[in-house]
């Protein structure tokens, strides 16, 4: 293996640690229980919930597509 190749590697491993992370941050999208009765949710805290939510979504498709685009890259350099 190359350097390059050893580098890609290590980088693609470390994204992949923090898609993980990222995607295990996220809420789902049923809320459970909580929301048949309303909920205790404040207009301005539900909001800041989505706010956060979207920009975690957000972050997580930019960078799964730099995880696959780089895995690609790895796999041409080995190859």
């Amino acid at each position: 293996m190359t350097a390059l190749a050893i580098v890609l590697a290590v980088l693609d491993v470390l994204l992949c640690i923090v898609l993980v992370t990222l995607v295990i941050m996220q809420e789902g999208n049923s809320e459970g229980l909580g929301s048949i009765a309303g909920g205790a949710d404040t207009f301005f805290g539900h909001n800041k919930g989505r706010a956060i939510d979207g920009k975690l979504k957000r972050i997580t498709t930019i960078l799964s597509i730099v995880f696959v685009v780089m895995t690609i890259v790895l796999y041409v350099v080995i190859k």
